[in-house]
């Protein structure tokens, strides 16, 4: 593509003024970010968009490659932002439609003040170059926004199971380790890896493991309790199983596992009074 430095500088010099313009037709009754009124995060705001056109304008200067390739700071900068991450994705890639719709008018703006610059030719081109470039910095914006959404998920989701698994010490080597709520696969493994943590953290030598918060002890369930059982035999943590309901110990017998060696209670109540007689 041509470059023209007329419209380059000339873009280059609105730059502020596309932020205002922006801004000041901004729809303030969206979600997050959008619609604040806090004079700080609406500066931030401005000076985030502000920079946006600062690269775009590039692209009437330099390669589109090179262009594009510049803007992956900014996207990471604004996925990382607080604001934006509680902004619904499809408001932020409207406004970055709207980027697109101000630098159409700015460019028809050009072509009124300085009508014989640019042939036919090149305002198609620049016309196209910016549709292609906004699109470009949405699509990578939305990949990028979308696997960050996944992380933030994922580590929520493991510290909501975490902090279900609590190993709560009684004294200085006693602990109990109260179970809540369905157990699926991920989170039997998030748990093992958690109580082990904990009880090599705590230096715990004995764990209670209270199952009455657990509504079904199926087949997997009763398998992976077998088996952070035995890993904290391996660390050096005996275990107790209190909450222990006729149906889960009719599971583990249909299973062949044996908790025979493993001390169990009905009720937490009676393994602490087993544990403060003792």
């Amino acid at each position: 593509m041509d470059r023209n430095q007329k419209l380059y500088d000339f873009l280059k010099s609105k730059t502020w003024q596309l932020t205002e313009r922006w801004y000041e037709s901004l729809n303030k009754d969206q979600n997050g970010i959008y619609a604040t009124s806090n004079l700080e995060e609406i500066q931030l705001l401005k000076q985030q968009n502000h920079l946006f056109h600062e690269k775009f304008v590039e692209m009437f200067n330099k390669s589109d490659e090179v262009c594009e390739k510049s803007f992956d700071d900014f996207i990471t900068m604004v996925v990382n932002d607080e604001g934006h991450q509680h902004t619904p994705l499809t408001e932020i890639i409207g406004e970055f439609f709207r980027q697109q719709q101000l630098y159409l008018e700015l460019l028809e703006e050009f072509m009124d003040q300085y009508p014989n610059e640019l042939s036919s030719k090149q305002i198609i081109a620049y016309t196209n170059a910016i549709l292609t470039t906004i699109n470009n910095v949405i699509l990578k914006f939305t990949n990028e926004f979308i696997e960050q959404s996944k992380i933030r998920l994922k580590s929520q989701q493991e510290m909501i199971i975490e902090l279900s698994a609590p190993v709560i010490k009684l004294d200085s080597t006693i602990a109990l380790l109260p179970l809540v709520g369905e157990i699926d696969t991920n989170r039997a493994k998030v748990i093992l890896e958690s109580t082990l943590q904990q009880c090599s953290k705590l230096q715990i030598n004995h764990l209670y493991i209270d199952l009455l918060g657990v509504p079904i002890v199926d087949t997997m369930v009763a398998h992976q309790l077998f088996h952070m059982i035995n890993a904290l035999k391996l660390i050096g943590v005996s275990t107790s199983l209190s909450g222990v309901r006729p149906s889960i110990a009719q599971t583990t017998v249909q299973l062949g596992i044996d908790f025979r060696d493993i001390k169990t209670y009905s009720s937490i109540e009676q393994a602490m009074r087993k544990h403060n007689n003792n």
